[in-house]
C-alpha cells in the first residue's frame, strides 16, 4: 500500500457508504495525539483499497534510538475494500509491510464487516431469564458466509486474534448494538416499523416524550458550552471520565467539512432548562449515535428518548441503513455490571452485531508484550 490524498481517500469513501467515520481522513484532525495517514492500494490505476492508520509514539523523547521512532499503528473500521476484489492475502502483507517502514512495533486492526447478528428480541429475552452466559451461545439472526474464512486467512498471514472477553476492549468493542432501518430485502424502514422493534416500555416512553412539552432544537459549534456543562454533570453523576470541550469542537468543525458526513448536536429543553443533549455522526448511510449527556430533573419527561427519536428519524431521512448504539457486553448474567447497558440498547430494538473485533500483528514482540502488560494495568 501506498500513501494517497485526503481527497482521494474521501471519494474512495463515499463509494464505500457504509463505511466508518473512524476511517475519514478528517478524522485525525480531531484525535490530536496521533498521526494519520491515508494509504491505497491499486489495481493499475483504479483504487481498490484504502485505510486510515493513526500511529501514536512511544512515551518516549524521539531522539532516543531505536525507541525514539516506535509507534503503534492502529487501523479502526480499516481498511475499507471490496471482498470481491480484493484478497486480503495481498492487501495485508502491503499493509504490513509499509507500517515497519514507518516504525509500528505493533499494528492494531478493527477489519470492518460483521460475522454474526442477534435479533434485538432474542437478546433481551435471553437477558431477563439469565440461563445463558453469553450472547453466543444463542441461536444467530444471521450468520455471514466467509467470516471463518477470513479469520483463518488472518491467522495464515500472522495476525492474532481478539481474545473472549466479556469486558470492553480498549479499542472498538467487538459486538455492537444496531437498529436495521431497512427490511431484509433493503427496503426502507418507516419511524412506526423501527418503533415496533422496542419493547413495549421503550415505546411507550418514547411516545410519551413527544407529548411532554419539549423544545427538541439543534445547535451549532457556539452552543458546544451548553453541551458541555450538562455532559459534565453527567459524567460526575455517572461516575465516567469525559472529553474536554476542545475534542467536541474539533469532532463537530472537521466531520462537518467532510463531504457526506455531519455531526449534529441536538437539544431537549422544557421551557427555559435543558434536560437532554446528544451528538449524532452520519457518514454515508451509516448512522451513529456517539454521545449523550441528561439532567437528574423532570425525568419523566423521558428527553433522552426524545432525542433517540429525532435521531432515528433523521437517520431514516438521509437513507441510512443503521443506526448504531455504540458497544456492548456479550455477557448475558443479570447481574453483570454491564447488563444494564445491554438492557437498555436491546429494549430500544438494537439488534447485536459481532464484528471481527481487533486483531494484532506484532512487529517486535517484546515491546508488543510490554505494551500489553502496561494497558492492562492502567
Amino acid at each position: 500500500m501506498t500513501p494517497i490524498s485526503t481527497a482521494d481517500h474521501a471519494a474512495f469513501l463515499r463509494r464505500h457508504p457504509t463505511s466508518s467515520f473512524l476511517q475519514n481522513p478528517r478524522w485525525p484532525q480531531v484525535k490530536t495525539d496521533w498521526r494519520g495517514e491515508s494509504l491505497g492500494a491499486f489495481d493499475g490505476d483504479r483504487l481498490v483499497a484504502a485505510t486510515l492508520v493513526l500511529h501514536r509514539r512511544l512515551p518516549v523523547p524521539a531522539a532516543v534510538p531505536v525507541l525514539g521512532r516506535k509507534s503503534l499503528a492502529y487501523l479502526a473500521e480499516g481498511p475499507v475494500f471490496d471482498p470481491d476484489e480484493v484478497e486480503l492475502r495481498a492487501l495485508l502483507p502491503a499493509l504490513t509491510d509499509h507500517l515497519k517502514r514507518q516504525g509500528a512495533f505493533l499494528i492494531r486492526m478493527g477489519l470492518p464487516g460483521a460475522t454474526r447478528r442477534w435479533a434485538a428480541q432474542d437478546v433481551r429475552r435471553a437477558l431477563a431469564s439469565g440461563e445463558h452466559r453469553s450472547i453466543t451461545e444463542l441461536e444467530p439472526l444471521t450468520v455471514h458466509d466467509g467470516a471463518d474464512a477470513v479469520r483463518a486467512e488472518l491467522e495464515r498471514l500472522g495476525w492474532q486474534a481478539p481474545s473472549a472477553s466479556e469486558e470492553f476492549e480498549a479499542g472498538q468493542p467487538q459486538f455492537q448494538a444496531r437498529i436495521p432501518l431497512t427490511d431484509d430485502d433493503g427496503a426502507a424502514l418507516d419511524v412506526d416499523a423501527v418503533l415496533a422493534r422496542m419493547d413495549q416500555t421503550s415505546r411507550r416512553q418514547t411516545r410519551k416524550s413527544t407529548r411532554s412539552e419539549l423544545t427538541i432544537s439543534t445547535g451549532g459549534v457556539e452552543d458546544l458550552p451548553a453541551w458541555q456543562a450538562l455532559y459534565e454533570e453527567t459524567a460526575e453523576r455517572d461516575d465516567f471520565t469525559g472529553r474536554p470541550l476542545s475534542y467536541f469542537q474539533r469532532m463537530f468543525r472537521e466531520l462537518n467539512a467532510a463531504e457526506d458526513t455531519e455531526c449534529t448536536l441536538y437539544f431537549a429543553h422544557y421551557e427555559e432548562t435543558l434536560l437532554a443533549a446528544a451528538i449524532y455522526v452520519r457518514q454515508g448511510q451509516f448512522a451513529w449515535y456517539v454521545y449523550g449527556a441528561s439532567s437528574s430533573e423532570e425525568r419523566k419527561r423521558y428527553a433522552p428518548r426524545a432525542l433517540q427519536l429525532r435521531q432515528i428519524e433523521d437517520a431514516l431521512a438521509a437513507g441510512c441503513r443503521w443506526y448504531d448504539l455504540g458497544g456492548l457486553s456479550p455477557s448475558l448474567d443479570p447481574e453483570y455490571p454491564l447488563a444494564g447497558l445491554t438492557r437498555f440498547k436491546t429494549t430500544m430494538g438494537a439488534d447485536v452485531v459481532q464484528t471481527y473485533g481487533e486483531w494484532d500483528f506484532p512487529v517486535d514482540r517484546l515491546l508488543t508484550k510490554a505494551f500489553t502488560l502496561y494497558m492492562s494495568r492502567r
